[in-house]
């Protein structure tokens, strides 16, 4: 109650007593401009080096994508030559050894053992069974979209073992897995988002071609666990599973390697 006089008001009388001076609107609107040139000079700063940045990852990407595609091109012109110089080995040696019955006999056995390593084309009755990944996820706010488990399910790489296992344990007499041959050292592995097939990608939807006796495929496949397996996924993710018969499969070969160590395991 004794000092009601505000601070602020001896203040003033002192600045007016020292000659202080408040700024004039020239000299705040000087600052503000001089401000307002330094944030901006700020901001063209990061938004050059943001630019400068963008521009080369969008050269390395493209680079890239050219090695890729440089690549893809020169492997499937290996494979090319690989394919053709590997059917004159076949007309060679079908002329040398055809010519006599002991030479006959071996081409016979060349023939069989080829055959059961899937080196040579096939074609024949059979069954296919297709896996698809799920079309597009789900919309989780509408309640007659939501499926259970998770909506990013899809097809894995054990559910097309457990179907191309089935398909041997049911009488196949060859299998591939879209244009890929399975043969004995075929392996089938998902790398991150993609599958591979032999070190091939495939993409969905996933044909899985057995060539067999189609009575006999359908009523050993329907009955396994693989069988079993997919029908669930199918229920629980919304992925794609389809059986149909075929009058006539054409298998590729699949891509012969030279087996350096081999041991009997007894009868399958």
């Amino acid at each position: 109650m004794n000092d009601h006089l505000d601070p602020g008001y001896a203040g003033a009388a002192e600045d007016r007593e020292l000659g202080h001076a408040k700024p004039t609107r020239i000299g705040a609107g000087a600052w503000i401009a001089v401000g307002a040139a330094l944030v901006g000079i700020v901001f063209g700063t990061a938004y050059a080096q943001a630019s400068s940045s963008a521009t080369d990852v969008d050269r390395t990407r493209t680079e890239m994508l050219a090695k890729v595609r440089s690549a893809e091109d020169q492997g499937r012109t290996l494979a090319a030559g690989r394919d053709e110089l590997a059917a004159r080995v076949e007309d060679l040696r079908a002329r040398v050894l055809a010519g006599d019955a002991e030479g006959a006999e071996v081409l016979g056995r060349l023939r069989e053992l080829e055959a059961a390593a899937a080196v040579e084309p096939v074609h024949g009755p059979g069954l296919v069974v297709t896996l698809t990944d799920p079309a597009a996820r789900p919309d989780l706010s509408d309640s007659s979209q939501r499926v259970g488990g998770s909506p990013q399910a899809g097809v894995l790489d054990r559910d097309l073992q457990s179907v191309v296992n089935a398909m041997w344990a049911s009488g196949a007499e060859a299998v591939a897995v879209g244009d890929v041959r399975v043969g004995p050292d075929v392996t089938i592995r998902q790398a991150g988002g993609a599958m591979l097939v032999d070190n091939q990608p495939v993409p969905s939807p996933y044909r899985v071609s057995a060539i067999g006796s189609q009575a006999k495929l359908q009523t050993a496949f329907v009955v396994s666990d693989a069988y079993l397996r997919m029908a669930a996924v199918r229920d629980l993710y919304g992925v794609g599973f389809t059986i149909a018969d075929s009058g006539d499969l054409q298998l590729p070969a699949a891509t012969g390697r030279e087996t350096r160590f081999a041991q009997e395991t007894g009868a399958p």
